[in-house]
């Protein structure tokens, strides 16, 4: 049996299921691993493991049959992004302005996790307002990558994907506004998943930004579809959240003849060498497990996009950060109110919906003759942990981007949010960070991505294969 710590959440519910295991001793020792190397990683901003005791003693009654019948969590353990409410609990959000806040309400994830029988023993850190694509703040200090210290786990969903990579969870949530589930399953190696705008229920306002998605994370491909299957569908606090969501198959049908796209720029993106290379590993994995791989070219300008984004966030991300930054001023962190600063865009709000219209039109057409889009989630080998990129610009391939979240290929599927995206791993770089590719579905087709995210994964890509494993120091 693998170490405890690291065994998918499938495995766990198969060892509950016959009583080789029981939900109480591997909580157990996810905690012994968390108190070992979590002084180091800080990844953890909230600790429940009496609570989380108390429930793993249920879940342990269920398997032996003296209570109800398991469900489709039960016993497994989920880390939380702190950002997603839990009744009764600490709601900081990173911020020392949010100190005191407590939530009076449950997050639609979190109610669905608990719902379907999962264990939040631990809530993982964010940067503040979960607006940057690294994982560090003043009030939680620096969280770091498991595979390499030096580097961020990025961000917004850093101190999740770090967790996963360090054995504290089979199973993780996160949030993703503009690649903020994606980037940092990409630098830490585990698989994150941006599912279509409505599909997973969210909260007010930011459930009705079309920006806006909460999702899982893990360490599997099958494993998050797990999580994802107990975390779609409608929830009436959400009048966006869309009913009937599809079921995804816990081993989906081989990917023979599927049409996949490949695009390691996604127009004039620079991109580090790595990066490309392992994208290009990847798509030749995927040619010979029987898919159609094609290069494909979209007239896209990175410029563009960074102008769209702006007008959209200027209208909504930005003027919610910069109400608490007029009541609290100083307390915020530096790239908090630069971020607000730096909405400041060329395009009206109208303007900025054409140019996303017009962006679009490329990647609508290139749809019609392909399955799915191939391409790297993150165009650089990493960014370095506390680094707030504010005077420091961002230099990939030897050229400057406008904003560390340029530094991303993750956005441009936020403007386009209606494409599920799954993010798995393609590799590692010199740096001993994880580099990823992003697996872009048609609007709405969720399952398409998770079949060819389990090819790669089949193909010995990330958790899938025995070897990929951060060599955690304390």
């Amino acid at each position: 049996m693998p170490e405890l710590p690291y065994l998918q959440a499938r495995e766990l519910l198969d060892l509950f299921r016959s009583r080789e295991l029981s939900p109480v001793e591997h909580l157990d020792s996810l905690i012994e691993q968390i108190d070992k190397h979590d002084p180091a990683i800080n990844a953890v901003v909230d600790r429940r493991y009496d609570e989380a005791r108390a429930e793993a003693r249920q879940a342990e009654q269920r398997y032996l049959g003296t209570a109800e019948a398991p469900r489709p969590l039960e016993g497994v353990c989920v880390a939380a992004k702190e950002e997603q409410p839990m009744v009764g609990r600490s709601w900081r959000q990173g911020s020392r302005a949010l100190i005191d806040e407590v939530a009076e309400y449950d997050h639609p994830v979190i109610e669905r996790i608990q719902q379907a029988g999962g264990i939040i023993h631990i809530r993982t850190a964010t940067p503040e307002f979960s607006c940057a694509g690294f994982t560090h703040s003043r009030l939680w200090g620096v969280t770091r990558n498991p595979w390499n210290p030096e580097f961020s786990p990025g961000g917004s969903s850093g101190g999740s994907a770090a967790a996963l990579a360090a054995g504290y969870a089979p199973l993780a949530t996160g949030s993703d506004i503009g690649g903020s589930i994606r980037i940092p399953a990409s630098f830490c190696g585990v698989v994150g998943f941006k599912p279509p705008f409505g599909r997973v229920p969210g909260l007010v306002p930011y459930n009705l930004d079309q920006y806006c998605h909460d999702g899982p994370l893990a360490r599997t491909v099958g494993d998050c579809a797990l999580i994802e299957n107990a975390i779609a569908g409608p929830h009436w606090r959400d009048i966006a959240s869309l009913r009937d969501p599809p079921q995804i198959p816990s081993d989906p049908a081989d990917i023979g003849g599927i049409r996949v796209g490949l695009s390691t720029t996604l127009g004039d993106w620079p991109v580090d060498a790595e990066v490309v290379a392992n994208t290009r590993a990847v798509a030749d994995a995927l040619s010979r497990a029987g898919a159609h791989v094609e290069h494909v070219v979209l007239p896209w300008q990175l410029e563009r996009f960074w102008q769209a984004a702006r007008a959209h966030f200027a209208a909504i991300f930005g003027p919610g950060i910069a109400g608490i930054e007029a009541a609290h001023g100083d307390l915020l962190n530096d790239y908090s109110r630069a971020f607000v600063a730096t909405m400041k865009p060329e395009l009206t709000f109208y303007d900025g919906l054409a140019e996303e219209a017009a962006l679009w039109e490329p990647l609508g057409r290139l749809f019609e003759d392909i399955d799915v889009l191939l391409c790297p989630t993150v165009a650089t080998t990493g960014l370095v942990a506390g680094n707030p990129y504010i005077d420091e610009k961002v230099v990939v391939d030897g050229r400057p981007v406008p904003h560390h979240i340029m530094a991303m290929m993750a956005l441009p599927f936020n403007v386009f949010s209606r494409c599920p995206v799954l993010s798995v791993p393609s590799g590692l770089a010199a740096n001993a960070v994880p580099t990823g590719v992003q697996i872009v579905g048609r609007t709405y087709d969720d399952v398409s991505v998770f079949r060819v995210g389990t090819a790669v994964e089949r193909a010995g890509f990330g958790f899938g294969s025995i070897d990929w494993r951060p060599a955690i120091t304390s």
